[in-house]
């Protein structure tokens, strides 16, 4: 028996909300730096190439939350997110 399965589930993230935002220069470390200076929760970042309805296909980042309410507060508060 593994007595240490616990803590490796506890470490495991769960990314239950995200965002992707269209990719600029640097953006991915901006962002990273304002939500380690504003939010306390988990978080992950990665850049992707995101396909919309009309099957455009951009460069975005991915900023995902384990707290949904983390993810509402970096929406509402974040100046770098100027989507247009």
């Amino acid at each position: 028996r593994d007595l240490h399965l616990s803590l490796r589930r506890q470490r495991q993230m769960c990314i239950r909300d995200s965002i992707h935002i269209p990719m600029r220069y640097n953006l991915d470390q901006t962002i990273s730096k304002w939500i380690k200076s504003h939010l306390k929760g988990r978080f992950y970042i990665g850049r992707g190439i995101h396909v919309d309805t009309s099957n455009n296909m951009s460069e975005s980042l991915k900023v995902g939350f384990e707290e949904p309410k983390e993810l509402s507060y970096f929406t509402l508060a974040c100046p770098h997110l100027k989507y247009k």
